[in-house]
């Protein structure tokens, strides 16, 4: 662009066109003016972020409250929070209660009751209660200061069109210049045309070719459509992840803690051994079945529990939780060779016996002693509850099973319509993968619209899945928890992780994180990102078709100087006015 207007100028001058040079000059001056206007505002989102953490905080030292910058905060440090206060440290509240506004870093708009072993982010709101923090985080780690470097460097980062841009007008300047000095001297070499003439129209051609608008057309759109994304709790790590989720036509799901609560509860608690007699028990009467339940029993759902308190599957938290709400004692109970086999279960030695937990299929290659007459009553249960969507999890030895659960997952309320909503925002296929039986899959996804689904799949299976989901498709986005999702999601053309303030392994591994536990971001992830894709084409094409029009009106010599710069500069503040609407787009 400078080169362009730098020989136009020069040329305009060494033909006398003082006035016309001087138009240039301050034309072009208020266009690059309102171009770097037109980006600070689409940055303002991060500028407003880095406004947000308090620039110091008090810290406890003894019985004093000491006012300390929050570079030197320290790890390990008690921070204290008035209501009304920032909180300026990622932490761990250890003492009080309190309603944190975390809309800045989340974009949840409702607040979110914290209270002890809870954790906080710097930049939130503490609302109406007294926090004592424990603070985690060093300043330059914290959740906030990841989300302003990461959302600085996707900005800065060129999307697959900005760079086809970049090097479209490295090879576009060359070629005006050229085309320039043909209309300088052709017409007077070939004909008895004016040289003086034609050497302003090639002068004109110069200015009118400057790529100014064209240059912008994309990184504006980038920039304000990140931005805007990062206000509403959603990180876009990058142009070339805006772009491509702006064309994704499958979205595959993981189905616990995406499309479900992911806080699954004990429903059944069952003794093979009661199956004798065909009585089995609803945990909805757990505490009745408990105190009349047989002392081999209860022995069966401690161990359970002692084995997998050394899991953090969410199921086993679930039997965990189940058996503290049962006042049944299992810290006692010692565990030897802990063993996690992934996606099927885990295994475990409690006083020289080796006890195996996990799903029935986890239990198909043992064998059992179990009666003849029970065994088909386990099958015919397993697929009751499993028709009502529960997963069945067993416990038992290589000789006998002595324990099966259910456990249920709650669909989100908002999963059906979210669905829904991403159908209409031009979602052509949605796919669930899971690591649950069939069944369950099978209810899942029919009960939130879900057009397909496969169960039963490890991490690297599920991996596999995207790839052939990508083979038909092409476009593929794969929606999971930033976790054991991982391999799928970096398979995938765009990964979109959930929860992904309270989770390092999201906001590093994942192309977009869902800053909330709010899968109601995606609709609106989807259609900014089309909605960009959509107005970069615009911006592109009004561009290029400008300048066309406009070395059209070079030939009848209509086009002045000044006017050919008045046209870059309206081209530039069109395309500029046009990706600003993307400021304008709003969770719904």
């Amino acid at each position: 662009m400078s080169t362009l207007m730098t020989v136009a100028i020069l040329g305009a001058a060494a033909i006398g066109e003082w006035s016309e040079g001087a138009i240039v000059v301050i034309l072009f001056a208020i266009s690059e003016a309102l171009e770097e206007y037109s980006m600070n505002k689409a940055r303002k989102s991060i500028a407003s972020l880095m406004e947000i953490a308090p620039k110091e905080a008090y810290i406890k030292h003894g019985n004093q409250e000491i006012l300390v910058p929050v570079e030197n905060i320290q790890i390990g440090d008690i921070m204290i929070v008035k209501p009304g206060e920032k909180i300026a440290m990622d932490g761990i509240v250890s003492k009080g209660t309190s309603t944190i506004n975390q809309a800045a870093i989340t974009g949840e708009s409702i607040p979110v009751t914290k209270s002890i072993n809870d954790e906080v982010y710097a930049g939130t709101l503490n609302e109406d209660g007294l926090l004592e923090i424990l603070v985690t985080k060093a300043f330059e780690d914290t959740t906030l200061n990841k989300i302003i470097h990461l959302v600085e460097e996707a900005q800065a980062e060129k999307a697959p069109t900005q760079q086809f841009v970049d090097r479209f007008a490295k090879y576009y300047t060359p070629a005006i210049i050229l085309i320039a000095l043909l209309i300088m001297i052709l017409p007077p070499m070939l004909t008895s045309a004016s040289w003086s003439e034609w050497f302003y129209r090639g002068l004109t051609v110069l200015v009118v070719g400057c790529p100014c608008a064209l240059v912008i057309s994309t990184p504006i759109a980038i920039v304000t459509a990140i931005g805007n994304a990062a206000k509403h709790g959603v990180l876009i790590k990058g142009g070339v992840h805006l772009e491509n989720a702006g064309s994704l036509k499958v979205l595959a799901f993981d189905k616990t803690g995406t499309l479900t609560k992911g806080i699954p509860t004990v429903t059944d608690i069952i003794s093979v051994k009661d199956l004798i007699s065909k009585s089995s028990q609803s945990a909805t009467e757990s505490d009745k079945y408990i105190s009349s339940a047989s002392e081999e029993t209860i022995k069966s759902l401690a161990i359970t529990a002692a084995i997998e308190k050394g899991s953090r599957h969410p199921l086993a938290t679930a039997i965990v939780r189940k058996a503290d709400e049962l006042n049944i004692s299992y810290s006692d109970i010692e565990i030897d060779e802990f063993q996690s086999i992934t996606g099927k279960g885990i295994k475990a030695n409690v006083n020289n016996e080796l006890y195996y937990i996990g799903s029935p299929k986890f239990f198909e290659g043992l064998q059992f002693n179990n009666d003849a007459n029970v065994i088909p009553n386990i099958e015919q249960l397993i697929n009751e509850l499993q028709s009502q969507g529960k997963t069945v999890m067993l416990m038992g030895t290589k000789q006998d099973i002595l324990l099966m659960l259910g456990v249920a997952d709650e669909i989100r309320d908002s999963s059906k319509r979210i669905v829904e909503q991403l159908y209409q925002a031009g979602i052509e296929k949605t796919v669930m993968l899971t690591g649950d039986n069939k069944q369950t899959a099978a209810t899942i996804a029919n009960a939130v619209g879900i057009t397909e689904y496969s169960a039963e799949l490890l991490p690297e299976d599920k991996m596999l899945k995207v790839k052939e989901l990508m083979s038909r498709y092409k476009k593929v986005g794969m929606v999971g928890d930033g976790v054991n999702d991982a391999p799928a999601l970096a398979a995938s053309n765009v990964g979109i992780a959930m929860g992904g303030a309270g989770t390092d392994t999201a906001l590093e591994t994942a192309d977009i994180a869902l800053m909330s536990d709010d899968l109601s971001k995606l609709p609106y992830t989807i259609s900014l990102s089309r909605k960009a894709l959509k107005i970069i084409k615009q911006n592109i094409t009004f561009s290029i078709g400008i300048k066309v029009f406009a070395l059209l009106l070079v030939i009848p010599g209509w086009l002045t100087l000044w006017l050919a710069i008045f046209a870059d500069m309206g081209a530039t503040l069109i395309v500029t006015l046009n990706s600003l609407r993307l400021l304008r787009i709003n969770k719904s």
